[in-house]
């Protein structure tokens, strides 16, 4: 087993241990470390707790730049620290009230591009370790779900615009209502269609020791799911939490006299949304995944000896 899983394995059980994890990963400074400190920092964390105190900050350096399937480093936009910098402006973009279509889709063709980077550059890999590599039909599906993700979620600016909709009560529905499902249902969906191969061709399973011990496309089917469910999260969250917030605002005198605060509080809103449910949803689930044995296929269920076994999620 990779040591980034080990790691994980040994400090990250409880949601509270890994949300301490994920606060410190998501530090952008890491970025700025070249390839070879990284390398060093994925051999440092072998030794566990004979880590010096200069050697500390290893273990946060290779979770948040190695892959744990492959062991390569991560392209430098799409590791975790990289996350919340790059998509801030997407999806503060994504969510401005465009005049026009074509500004909406632009935005949120950048923004389903990039999610759809950052989830293959995180995916679990390691059926491809094993000599399959991404087939035609997967990146045409990539490809596909990218353009159908951009033009859903620019559909709400799509109906107001065509339909030339001018009241206020349904200018609201389409601009601050309806953004939140839509916006949860497009990030999962764009995982599940990056990440179907996992799926179908299944992914690397250990035991409580750290051996391999097979494929499980049962255990493939759950990192997928659970990675959709916690990106629902966040982009679900992310837009809801502006418009409950300006509800919330606009029954004061305050904003009732200056309706132009909105706007700021609106997108100032989103980016702090957006910046502290990262950490969250990105812990809801366990970077080192546990099925129970009854989940795996027949020929694994053996190998399960204290009744579950292991997976690496991915993110």
């Amino acid at each position: 087993m990779d040591p980034n899983l080990l790691y994980w394995k040994a400090h990250g059980e409880s949601f509270i241990s890994r949300l301490r994890i994920w606060v410190d990963l998501l530090d952008p400074s890491s970025l700025l470390c070249s390839d070879a400190e990284i390398q060093k920092a994925r051999v440092l964390i072998g030794e566990g707790d004979n880590l010096s105190i200069k050697d500390k900050h290893a273990p946060i350096l290779s979770l948040s730049s190695v892959h744990a399937d492959s062991g390569e480093v991560l392209p430098l936009v799409f590791r975790p620290p990289a996350f919340l910098p790059i998509s801030a402006p997407m999806v503060i973009g994504s969510f401005l009230p465009h005049a026009r279509v074509t500004p909406a889709l632009f935005w949120q063709f950048l923004l389903q591009t990039y999610n759809a980077g950052f989830n293959y550059a995180n995916r679990n890999s390691s059926a491809e370790q094993q000599g399959k590599k991404m087939s035609l039909k997967q990146l045409l599906m990539t490809g596909g779900s990218v353009a159908y993700v951009t033009c859903a979620g620019a559909l709400p600016q799509i109906i107001i615009s065509r339909l030339g909709v001018r009241s206020v009560p349904l200018q609201t529905f389409f601009r601050s209502l309806l953004p939140i499902p839509l916006s949860a249902a497009l990030a999962a969906f764009n995982v599940f269609t990056v990440r179907n191969e996992e799926s179908e061709n299944g992914i690397q399973v250990f035991d409580s020791n750290g051996n391999p011990v097979g494929v499980s496309k049962a255990a493939g089917a759950k990192a997928v799911r659970d990675t959709a469910l916690s990106r629902a999260a966040l982009f679900g969250t992310s837009a809801a939490a502006p418009s409950l917030l300006v509800w919330l605002l606009q029954r004061t005198r305050l904003f009732q006299r200056n309706s132009r605060l909105v706007g700021p509080i609106r997108l100032l809103s989103a980016l702090y949304a957006l910046g502290l449910m990262i950490p969250v949803t990105f812990s809801l689930f366990p970077q080192l995944g546990m099925i129970k044995r009854e989940s795996l296929e027949e020929h694994l269920q053996a190998a399960a000896a204290d009744g579950h076994l292991f997976y690496h999620r991915g993110l």
